[in-house]
């Protein structure tokens, strides 16, 4: 991000005006303020800005304050129906380039709740014929602000933003568990050999194991969607510590149905105002959900690097549709590139849950004054797992394909099938051949046919690789499925 006071230039026309701290220039044509140019002086921090979410988010919650106080009668007609015509144009995308604070600031927010309220009342001054500045006719804080203070705005605009960028994402997810489903139903006939830690297990069909990512997916999206509903709850009528001080009582009782109106979402005033001022840990409830997601597909990630390794000399058991070039130097490489990508989000998200969970903690008293970097953070954990889930789905998951013959020599060359014949042989005997099939390299079936511990039929049947990934059903039947 530039900083704005670096594109200002000193031959344009400015106007002055004046806070708590002293005079500042503005320029004239600007929609913000001198509360907002003292935010940029203090707060240039991440090159970014405020994201358009909370850009919206701050605006119609401006929009529900200025209604709600109409109907209490503690705002003119002329004045709330400009400031609502302001937040409109905000919402419509307009003037978003005026919300010049950095999202990460000292105060609690306090900057970008300036910064909105400057620049919706330079905007409603504007449409009502008058001069920039001339905050005798719409006030940032006397008209815009009117009811609130930023410990009351900031965490439900916050709130608000979150729920906007979470549909997505859940659709995202949505998709995902669709393509796992789908590989399922592909890959079950596909007989493979399971591993634990790395080292031959038992069979497992691969589409049991694309089915288990479906499930593991579904669980995550339930998690977030459960977690989602502590957002629905509003500290809106607290105002400064949570008494709810210069709240009207009309105001305080319309304010958050008001909200709930014009966004659509289930919101509910908090039953204990001063509780709902002073914590936040609805954000690490939310970003908790997103980070154990994020996990579980960083898990999955690293099972497909791994069955897909090689493509001569690793397991080799699915091919990932390949993407790019994978090397500078080695020719026609090519590198699990989507799930490495899925992967690095997931340890960004980690990172983000720690930094909210930090901000959680650090509050004092009765306020939190951590809340900016908390949604800075949880504003890119959800978009930034929106965006790995939809290539996780269209670069990679939906384009996967079976070696079946690879797997069914890995299977047939492996020792693991040797766990059937512990109820018929036991464990003993079976682990003694499990060794000898190791040394000498000959499959199990030969060598127990070959001793006469079972006959031919008895071993077709109990190393059914089948039936042995699902009790009580003969491989017949699954075959047949």
């Amino acid at each position: 991000m530039e900083n704005v006071l670096n594109k200002i230039d000193t031959a344009v026309p400015t106007r002055m005006e004046a806070d708590s701290i002293g005079e500042k220039a503005v320029p004239a044509d600007a929609y913000y303020g001198v509360q907002s140019l003292r935010a940029v002086e203090n707060f240039t921090i991440t090159d970014t800005l405020m994201r358009p979410e909370m850009i919206n988010a701050l605006a119609l919650l401006k929009k529900a304050c200025a209604l709600a106080n109409l109907e209490a009668g503690v705002l003119e007609e002329k004045t709330a129906h400009a400031i609502v015509s302001a937040c409109d144009a905000i919402i419509a995308g307009k003037y978003h380039d005026a919300f010049i604070v950095d999202p990460i600031q000292g105060g609690a927010g306090t900057s970008m709740n300036m910064n909105a309220n400057e620049v919706i009342a330079n905007i409603a001054i504007d449409m009502l014929g008058g001069t920039k500045g001339d905050y005798s006719i719409v006030h940032p804080n006397d008209h815009v602000n009117f009811g609130q203070s930023t410990n009351d705005i900031i965490p439900s605009a916050g709130k608000l933003a979150a729920l906007m960028l979470l549909p997505s994402l859940e659709k995202s997810l949505e998709t995902l568990i669709e393509s796992f489903l789908k590989k399922a139903e592909e890959f079950d006939g596909i007989i493979k050999m399971g591993r634990t830690q790395l080292q031959d297990a038992i069979p497992i069909r691969l589409g049991q194991e694309f089915n288990a990512y479906a499930t593991a997916v579904t669980r995550a999206l339930k998690r977030i969607r459960f977690a989602k509903e502590e957002l629905y709850t509003l500290n809106m009528g607290g105002t400064a510590i949570g008494t709810g001080l210069n709240a009207d009582k009309a105001y305080f009782d319309a304010v958050t149905p008001k909200i709930a109106e014009l966004t659509g979402f289930p919101f509910v005033q908090a039953n204990d105002l001063i509780d709902a001022t002073q914590n936040i840990d609805s954000f690490s409830a939310v970003s908790g959900a997103l980070k154990d997601c994020a996990l579980a597909l960083s898990k999955i990630s690293n099972d497909l690097r791994l069955m897909s390794s090689g493509p001569k000399t690793g397991l080799g058991e699915i091919n990932l549709p390949a993407k790019q070039n994978g090397s500078s130097i080695m020719p026609g490489k090519v590198n699990p590139v989507i799930p490495e990508v899925v992967s690095q989000v997931a340890f960004r998200i980690a990172g983000n849950d720690v930094t909210i969970s930090m901000a959680v903690e650090g509050g004092q008293l009765e306020l939190n004054a951590f809340e900016p970097v908390a949604f800075d953070a949880l504003f890119q954990s959800i978009i930034i797992l929106d965006r790995a889930v939809q290539t996780l789905t269209v670069n990679c998951v939906d384009g996967i394909t079976a070696n079946i013959d690879r797997c069914r020599k890995l299977l047939d060359n492996s020792v693991g099938i040797v766990t059937a014949l512990c109820p018929h042989i036991g464990y003993s005997q079976a682990a003694k051949l499990a060794k000898e099939s190791l040394a000498t390299r000959i499959p199990i079936r030969k060598l127990i046919i070959a001793r006469n511990i079972l006959t031919e039929e008895e071993c077709n049947t109990i190393l059914n690789p089948f039936s042995m990934t699902a009790p009580g059903i003969s491989g017949e039947e699954l075959i047949n499925k």
